[in-house]
């Protein structure tokens, strides 16, 4: 059996980080991955911890930035759409919208204190809703609410803007993803 089963495997860490290594003889069970990952010093993170990363690097989540009725060039992906490719589908319409340009962009958001914005939460400019929100949590790294959102094409950053959550007005900004810089 191969990589899927897990038949003859094992974990070997090293510098370069871990790597499988046929070995054991039987099939791994999760209990046997996962002790041979704690071994090698790899600590498990959880589906919300997965989900803090992603958003702090403002990456896409199918279903929220992704998926029916969200373009490429609405999500900021118009560089992974084969423009050259004589036909795919759609291609009329995107390069329509291409054109004329995306009625709504994907931006991220700042808020000024530790409130969570979440899905659906609207978005506001000088008390108009412009937008709302895709996407949205506390980042542990920056002890801020941060979010995507799909705003109005011309919304810079730097744009203040509210996000209405639950009845409540949270301040914040219009910024450029990542929210967190690799490095940091």
């Amino acid at each position: 059996m191969g990589y899927a089963g897990l038949y003859d495997s094992r974990f070997e860490h090293d510098a370069c980080g871990v790597a499988f290594v046929a070995r054991l003889g039987r099939p791994a069970s999760h209990e046997v991955v996962e002790r041979a990952l704690l071994a090698a010093g790899i600590t498990p993170a959880g589906l919300g911890a997965r989900d803090t990363l992603r958003l702090e690097m403002g990456y896409p989540l199918h279903g929220h930035e992704l998926g029916p009725g969200i373009t490429p060039l609405q999500a900021g992906l118009g560089w992974v759409v084969g423009w050259d490719k004589p036909a795919f589908t759609g291609r009329e319409a995107l390069l329509a919208e291409k054109e004329r340009g995306p009625a709504r962009k994907l931006a991220g958001i700042l808020l000024a204190d530790r409130q969570v914005p979440r899905a659906e939460c609207p978005v506001l400019i000088d008390g108009e809703a412009v937008g709302e929100v895709t996407s949205g949590n506390v980042s542990p790294m920056l002890e801020r609410g941060i979010a995507l959102a799909f705003l109005p094409p011309g919304t810079a950053p730097g744009t203040a803007v509210e996000v209405d959550i639950r009845g409540r007005m949270a301040a914040g900004e219009v910024v450029k993803p990542p929210f967190v810089k690799l490095g940091s």
